[in-house]
């Protein structure tokens, strides 16, 4: 089982990410759980999503130890670095956090992803530049499977963030 717990602010796109995670899993007709959580603030609260992707079923969606810890801001990241299970990943934006861990028994990616997304015209899609850098890591999934998810999880209303919210994820694969 691979369990990957992604953390930040509301608004950042946490839940998102964390749903074309489950959604890519569910594709691939693995055992998946999706459990989000936030504060009472719409924007600008805590918000963590547990995303559980097995080949067997899954005892707790709860997300404790992760093998991947998806950090996109300080407080976040401070709160759940030391819980990373030792060989795990933690995946950082490092536009927003300037710290470094100093575990020698997990492989951490510091990546600048809000920048990149400014940077790239993919403002608002830090979210989906890390998540190509777990895919890039982790190998949740194939991309074929995370592009039909992404296809999945945007609204009809909304077919025309298809192509920036792949580009975003092709990017985070490339850093």
């Amino acid at each position: 089982m691979l369990s990957i717990l992604l953390a930040g602010f509301g608004g950042q796109g946490v839940l998102f990410a964390g749903k074309i995670m489950a959604y890519s899993g569910l594709i691939e007709d693995q055992y998946v759980s999706w459990l989000p959580s936030y504060g009472p603030e719409m924007r600008g609260g805590t918000a963590n999503c547990s995303v559980c992707i097995s080949d067997e079923p899954i005892g707790s969606p709860l997300v404790l130890n992760p093998d991947v810890l998806v950090a996109m801001n300080l407080p976040s990241y401070d709160k759940f670095i030391d819980k990373v299970a030792p060989g795990g990943i933690a995946v950082v934006d490092s536009s927003l956090i300037a710290k470094k861990s100093d575990r020698t028994d997990i492989s951490c990616f510091y990546v600048p992803a809000t920048e990149k997304a400014d940077s790239e015209g993919l403002k608002g899609l830090s979210n989906n530049i890390l998540l190509g850098k777990v895919l890039q890591e982790a190998k949740f999934a194939s991309l074929e499977t995370v592009e039909a998810a992404v296809a999945k999880c945007v609204p009809p209303k909304k077919q025309h963030l298809l192509e920036p919210n792949m580009r975003a994820i092709k990017l985070g694969m490339s850093l």
